[in-house]
């Protein structure tokens, strides 16, 4: 299978290009040494810079700062071309003190998985009965103690086919690339999944470590989880990367005058 163009697009205003581009590589060796053998979805990335457009017929990884931004700037359920893309809010993570490479490796992975964002695993418990769970091969281990360096950046652990199979018996084959799990649909602390109940008629809720199963508020604006729960037909093709480099400076605008009454 032929390796998937990705373009890695600076659209922080928290983050340098060289903070970004010198993640690139690490991400990249994660792809084709670690999840590709796994998965068999292989990945080339691009460094997109400020100011720059990124490919034709790419897929999109946007370094945003928060939702908020995503909104303001356009960025929606789809490139501008209708292909995946995927956000990483990394001031939102500079702000809780967690680690937004580990953002990056985890949206880039589940992207490239399960890239329309529709596919599932169904636990049957009878022939009227059973669970949906979303198919996120990082929610399950995402919390950055179970990451891993690569040449000093911090990637995200990420899940085994063998994680959604159930026939398997604890340790009897690998769950996760750390090892750190020990039987299928096991959850990390502060691990999660999405399930779907297809008897309780409460659409998508999710499982999570400590809380089991509890409905959730929508996610971030153009998360994977706020997509999976918005029907198909309401997402939203992104506008032309050009439009959205003019959208950031209305928006840093915006949030300068906001600050300053805030001051």
């Amino acid at each position: 299978m032929a390796a998937t163009q990705i373009s890695v697009i600076n659209s922080s205003t928290v983050l340098s290009d060289d903070d970004v581009k010198s993640v690139v590589p690490a991400l990249q060796q994660q792809v084709t040494r670690d999840f590709y053998p796994q998965w068999g979805a292989d990945a080339a990335l691009t460094f997109v810079p400020q100011g720059s457009n990124p490919a034709p017929g790419s897929w999109w990884l946007v370094i945003l700062d928060d939702s908020d931004q995503a909104n303001a700037l356009g960025y929606h359920d789809l490139t501008s071309e209708g292909l995946p893309i995927s956000k990483v809010f990394a001031g939102s993570d500079l702000k809780l003190g967690t680690s937004w490479t580990v953002t990056a490796s985890h949206e880039l992975l589940e992207m490239l998985a399960d890239p329309d964002i529709n596919l599932t695993v169904l636990v049957q418990a009878d022939n009227t009965t059973g669970r949906l769970y979303a198919y996120e091969v990082c929610d399950a281990c995402e919390d950055d103690s179970f990451g891993y360096q690569i040449n000093g950046v911090l990637v995200s652990d990420f899940v085994y086919p063998s994680w959604f199979e159930s026939f398997w018996a604890g340790k009897k084959t690998q769950f996760d690339f750390q090892k750190n799990i020990d039987q299928p649909f096991q959850l990390l602390k502060g691990g999660y999944i999405g399930i779907f109940d297809i008897t309780a008629g409460a659409g998508w809720t999710q499982l999570t470590a400590q809380e089991g199963v509890t409905t959730r508020e929508r996610g971030p604006v153009g998360s994977r989880r706020e997509r999976r729960r918005t029907a198909r037909h309401l997402w939203v093709k992104s506008t032309s990367h050009a439009d959205i480099r003019k959208n950031a400076e209305t928006y840093q605008k915006r949030l300068a005058k906001a600050m300053k009454r805030a001051a």
